[in-house]
């Protein structure tokens, strides 16, 4: 049946499209107003500026394709991040903060779960150019908020750093194809592979990458952390930051978990995962990438967040029903229905206009009230006979 879609890709019908539509406005209108800038890159680009600095796993999920003018390998977007990444270092040039947001469609080779669409429409917030832990705080605050704007509270935020991973893994000497299976393993919270992996690894290191999966929980983990991780100066700094963190954060539901380890080549610092109350995947993800920027000649402290707006949508409950529209009469050269068509339109009416050898089907376009001529005035009815 060549009207099939593929697997995993949907058509947003007129009630899903109206809700993701409403919730892209209220989203994009909550960055404006605290002064993120909206950028709209290109849907497709050259694969290696597409890819530059996300990994391997980024390539995989990547449509590609010939470019017919260039003959060069092109790719269609699979996550919007490192394309405003490269408008800020190489387009803007902003010698100081930039605060750039976006909202469009990405494609992925293949879902990230059994449910999900492989065509997202990805929204996103990015703050480049502060290293300090305020702009964490200030992306942090802007997620939950986002969340809350688009009736899906976050239940939950999880706090990582994977700059405690890197610290491990240099210390335990494994070299780089293994250390990124021991990140792998890590994120998977594989405890027996672990130990097997770690069988000739030195002490303490050992014992600290696998505490490391059952370190999860609140504030309370850190101390946990503090006490079986190793004590050099590197790893109590960064788990000072997490600290600083949860005092800062204390009003919002965070939680850490210090082996939830995302974006082996992609993040610097910290990481982080929402979850709604009945979602247990996560709805957002983000996080610190201040080396991403280096591929587009210039590297800038960078931190953000993204989440699909179709997951959003799907979280909430079936919108309630609004009243239908006006069924009017043709207006033809009519000035005086004109006038009071457009004067319906203005005050938020919507007016359909009827057009001739349709009568029975109005009601399919959403009409359940007419507009009528009576005692030479227009009045609005019922809708009858449909």
């Amino acid at each position: 049946m060549r009207w099939v879609l593929p697997d995993h890709i949907q058509d947003a019908l007129p009630s899903e499209a109206h809700q993701l539509e409403t919730l892209r406005r209220r989203l994009l209108d909550a960055f404006r107003v605290r002064g993120y800038h909206l950028v709209m890159p290109p849907l497709l680009e050259y694969l290696d500026s597409l890819t530059t600095g996300a990994g391997q796993d980024l390539k995989l999920r990547t449509f590609q394709l010939v470019d017919q003018l260039s003959g060069r390998t092109m790719g269609v977007r699979a996550d919007m991040t490192p394309q405003v990444t490269r408008i800020d270092a190489h387009l803007l040039n902003h010698r100081g903060v930039s605060r750039l947001c976006y909202c469009g469609s990405v494609l992925h080779t293949l879902p990230s779960t059994l449910t999900a669409t492989r065509e997202p429409l990805q929204l996103g917030a990015e703050l480049y150019g502060h290293a300090g832990i305020e702009a964490d705080v200030e992306i942090l605050r802007l997620l939950a908020e986002v969340m809350r704007l688009a009736e899906v509270p976050a239940s939950r935020i999880d706090i990582s750093h994977v700059g405690l991973f890197h610290a491990l893994a240099a210390r335990a000497g494994l070299v780089p194809g293994r250390e990124e299976e021991l990140f792998d393993l890590l994120q998977a919270k594989d405890v027996p592979a672990l130990r097997t992996m770690l069988a000739d690894a030195a002490e303490p290191v050992r014992a600290a990458l696998l505490a490391l999966p059952d370190l999860y929980g609140g504030p309370e983990v850190l101390e946990r952390a503090a006490a079986c991780l190793p004590r050099d100066e590197e790893i109590t700094v960064l788990l000072d930051e997490l600290r600083q963190l949860a005092g800062v954060l204390a009003d919002l539901p965070i939680s850490f978990d210090l082996s939830d380890l995302r974006g082996y080549h992609y993040h610097s610092g910290i990481v982080f995962a929402a979850y709604g109350a009945e979602s247990p995947a996560a709805l957002a993800l983000g996080g610190r990438y201040d080396r991403v920027g280096e591929a587009f000649g210039r590297a800038r402290p960078a931190v953000g967040f993204s989440l699909d707006l179709r997951e959003l949508v799907w979280h909430l409950p079936a919108p309630l029903a609004h009243p239908g529209a006006v069924l009017a009469p043709w207006v033809g050269d009519d000035a005086e229905l004109a006038a009071e068509v457009a004067a319906l339109r203005a005050h938020g009416e919507i007016v359909v206009t009827a057009l001739p050898g349709h009568q029975g089907t109005w009601n399919e376009a959403g009409c359940d009230r007419q507009l009528v001529r009576r005692d030479g005035r227009w009045a609005i009815v019922p809708l009858q006979g449909e």
